[in-house]
């Protein structure tokens, strides 16, 4: 039986959810801020007929004072906006991205991996590892505005396996990364973006299969974005590369992923 591009051997647990593509024979992996009060602020004339004795008076006329010169030193201290010039990465995906099941996914996940290949050689850039374990593109889309509240130069959008794995049908999976896209551009006009393709496995059903797969570079052709054909080349369904849930890539997978990614990521930066 030919294995899952994550490695599992089998595709055969309950549906989730009720967008399963009809032809697929696969199954389910599975603070507000305070508001200013003028009436209690300090400096308030006093109320008619009411006559403040002139120590009182004096302390008002001191304390207002005093915020005054305190906001005016906040003004000149602040410091101008940073003339940083580190540019950020965002991988967007799920558990792949996430590094779930490794000892240590702050090193060991290839977005860690890529940030040490970055330090080497391309210094510059911020690597910030936003994988989520069981996300699917309808996840992504609900997220994907929290994570852009922080400026993105180059976006690698990594989801759409367990949307595959869980027989959601492709053209929604399609439909949702593009949301992301105009959504990440609406943000970052000038964001680079890179879409990584995923593939099922056979058993999900040839036509499924063929479908899921064209989902990927249609995206990234449609958005002039760059692609990477296969995130999981040369990982998926080998047991050396895989944890034991033959799912999951194990730390010298990552490694593989890594060197797959700075492959197209290299001449982008």
């Amino acid at each position: 039986m030919q294995k899952s591009p994550l490695g599992c051997a089998r595709a055969d647990q309950p549906v989730v959810g009720s967008n399963r593509h009809p032809r697929a024979a696969g199954g389910a992996l599975a603070e507000a801020p305070g508001s200013f009060d003028r009436t209690s602020a300090v400096g308030q004339p006093p109320l008619r007929g009411v006559r403040c004795p002139p120590p009182a008076r004096n302390c008002v006329r001191f304390a207002a004072r005093l915020l005054r010169f305190v906001a005016f030193v906040c003004f000149v201290s602040a410091p101008l906006p940073a003339a940083d010039s580190t540019r950020t990465i965002v991988f967007f995906g799920d558990s792949v991205t996430a590094g779930y099941g490794l000892r240590d996914p702050a090193s060991e996940a290839y977005p860690a991996l890529i940030q040490e290949r970055i330090n080497a050689s391309r210094p510059g850039w911020r690597v910030v590892n936003a994988g989520l374990s069981g996300e699917t593109t309808a996840g992504g889309l609900r997220r994907v505005d929290w994570i852009l509240r922080t400026p993105v130069d180059l976006f690698v959008l990594a989801l759409g396996a367990n949307d595959g794995l869980r027989g959601i049908n492709p053209a929604l999976s399609r439909t949702n990364l593009q949301q992301i896209i105009e959504r990440v551009r609406a943000r970052n006009p000038k964001v680079t973006m890179v879409v990584a393709g995923m593939e099922m496995p056979t058993e999900m059903g040839q036509e499924f299969t063929r479908e899921f797969g064209e989902i990927f570079p249609a995206v990234a052709k449609k958005n002039g974005a760059t692609l990477i054909p296969f995130l999981l080349d040369g990982v998926g369904g080998s047991v050396e590369l895989n944890q034991g849930d033959r799912i999951h890539p194990n730390a010298a997978g990552h490694a593989v992923i890594a060197e797959t990614v700075w492959k197209i990521l290299r001449p982008l930066l």
